[in-house]
């Protein structure tokens, strides 16, 4: 076994020098200051105390810093395995119990479970399932929805729900309960957010700070607005006026913690798990390619199945919440300058002594400042142009796209993430089963091939040349079969046919069969039956198979060659005529 394969650490740790560890930890401070809030607002989004959040930006990044092969990648909660972590719970227990808890509690050991298994029987092409479109309504969607749960903290009222519109009409119900003090921390806090992302970068830079500090500080900034709403509600006692805080925080470090062994629960929270494992794989994948590419470095999705699954094991067993790769934070890990993994645990330290030393400070947070910091993250989360750009490229990922995003506001993020699982799946066996064939004629004084309806190509009424672009399997066996017999019905002179493959990667057993079936009735109506620009993998596994042994025709190496001896052997006919 090569233990690098499995231990990525082993690449980069016998050459670790201080240059790189100086790097490391500067931005591992820079990260530990912007986790410390985010962590707490994502427990509040999932519902659970502020710090299972803490607890999940631990052990968690120690872990993917083992098994993890991105370099910059930042590990802990994110908002949309939380809203989804959320999403599950909800029906089982009520927000911030222990049955609550020891439900995200399993929801993180199960996705750790799952990904590691994927991992290790390299799955993770499944993720390849999950289009595009899907993926971009189902974070819009979520994002949307996260934004919508968080007014309820804004305006200082209860309010509920599992979908959008459940949310929306319990706030309606609610408004006239608002807590003044509250919507003024809420909007306040939310106005200094919106402005340090628009504009704080710009006035930093006109006053002389370098472009990347700039950048860092702007995304830094919800830890003044912390700061400031925490001793203003400590000075103030707004507590005492109905603004709802964090209250008291546990302090010191996670203890270990065994998941429930109900096996009932498992069964109610295995689809949950699943769905948060998946789009959180993704997620992290993406994001990790992403900064990889700039500095020509690679990640190995398989290895990340594992690096994301041992984290979500670790958060599990250390009373955490699911996690996955962060966009905002890995993008400040990455402009801060960070090199390897290691900045990753030397951030779990500065954590660990958050939670050692200012749990104190943080029961005065005021909910509303940490909702305001989930809204303006989720904001860049939300892309309702891509609505438009995919409708004017393709209208059948535009409907997948729009009814991943219906359902997931209307009815549930499972439903919503579910229904695009398989709409993804059911437009890509479409578009199979139906593949794409074009009659191709050669361009005059040329080797090349080109379809009859698009060019000015030489033709003959006896040798037609069929181009398949796409790889042959049972959903389109069937398809192929009648394409080609509608085509031998209507050309009477018909003499030789040449299946053109050169976009054909596989032929399974399905579609060999039709191919033998067509050879057989090409036979019977006097047509031969040839194929040409065979790919080598598929011509290896056509070798020896009865299409082969009574193929009516020739296998051609190139289709040029075809229409020369076939062309060749019409002319000679007509002469000898």
């Amino acid at each position: 076994m090569n233990l690098q394969r499995y231990l990525p650490i082993l690449n980069w740790l016998p050459a670790y020098g201080r240059g790189q560890a100086t790097s490391d930890l500067v931005a591992a401070i820079i990260v530990t200051v912007m986790l410390i809030p985010q962590s707490l607002a994502y427990a509040l989004l999932a519902g659970l105390p502020a710090q299972v959040g803490l607890y999940a930006s631990i052990l968690p990044l120690v872990v993917y810093a083992v098994f993890g092969t991105s370099r910059t990648l930042s590990v802990g909660p994110v908002a949309v395995a939380s809203l989804m972590t959320a999403a599950a719970l909800a029906p089982l227990a009520a927000s911030g119990t222990p049955e609550y808890v020891a439900g995200a509690i399993l929801l993180a050991i199960m996705s750790g479970l799952m990904l590691t298994a994927m991992g290790l029987l390299r799955l993770g092409f499944l993720a390849n399932f999950l289009s595009h479109p899907v993926i971009s309504g189902f974070i819009t969607a979520s994002g949307i929805v996260i934004a919508a749960s968080q007014l309820k903290h804004i305006f200082g009222v209860e309010a509920s729900g599992h979908n959008l519109w459940e949310i929306i009409e319990s706030l309606v119900l609610s408004i006239g309960n608002t807590n003044l003090p509250t919507l003024a921390i809420g909007i306040g806090a939310l106005l200094f957010l919106l402005f340090a992302r628009k504009r704080l970068r710009p006035i930093l830079s006109g006053l002389g700070v370098p472009g990347r500090m700039a950048d860092i500080l702007t995304k830094t900034a919800p830890i003044l607005a912390v700061l400031v709403t925490t001793l203003v509600a400590w000075q103030l006692h707004l507590g005492e006026s109905g603004v709802k805080l964090v209250g008291q925080v546990p302090s010191g470090l996670p203890e270990l913690t065994l998941p429930s062994m109900d096996w009932q629960l498992w069964q109610q929270l295995a689809v949950s798990a699943l769905l948060i494992s998946v789009v959180g794989f993704v997620e992290s994948v993406s994001v990790g390619q992403t900064l990889a590419a700039k500095r020509r470095q690679r990640i190995d999705p398989d290895q990340e199945l594992i690096g994301l699954g041992t984290a979500n094991l670790g958060a599990g067993l250390s009373g955490g919440m699911p996690v996955t790769g962060g966009f905002s934070r890995s993008v400040v890990n990455f402009d801060a300058g960070a090199e390897t993994p290691a900045a990753g645990a030397y951030t779990a330290v500065g954590i660990a002594l958050a939670t050692l030393f200012l749990t104190p400070a943080i029961a005065y947070l005021p909910k509303a400042t940490l909702a305001a910091t989930i809204i303006v993250a989720v904001i860049t989360l939300i892309d309702l142009p891509a609505l438009a750009r995919t409708w004017r490229y393709s209208r059948t990922d535009f409907g997948a796209m729009l009814a991943t995003i219906v359902l997931t506001l209307g009815h549930s993020v499972e439903a919503g993430i579910i229904s695009g699982v398989t709409l993804s799946i059911g437009l890509f066996l479409f578009r199979t089963s139906r593949p794409h064939f074009a009659v191709v004629g050669r361009v005059p004084g040329t080797e090349h091939f080109r379809n009859v309806l698009r060019h000015d190509v030489e033709l003959c009424p006896k040798v037609t040349f069929l181009r398949v672009d796409e790889s042959l399997y049972f959903a389109n066996a069937r398809f192929l079969e009648e394409t080609v017999m509608d085509l031998v019905t209507g050309e009477p002179e018909l003499k030789d046919l040449v299946l053109v493959c050169p976009a054909v990667n596989l032929v399974d057993a399905s579609a060999l069969e039709s191919l033998e079936a067509i050879n057989e009735r090409l036979r019977d109506a006097g047509v031969n039956l040839h194929l040409s620009e065979v790919k080598g993998p598929v011509m290896d596994r056509l070798k020896g198979t009865e299409l082969l042994a009574h193929l009516t025709g020739r296998v051609f190496l190139s289709t040029f060659e075809a229409w020369q001896m076939l062309i060749g052997q019409v002319r000679s006919l007509k002469e000898t005529a």
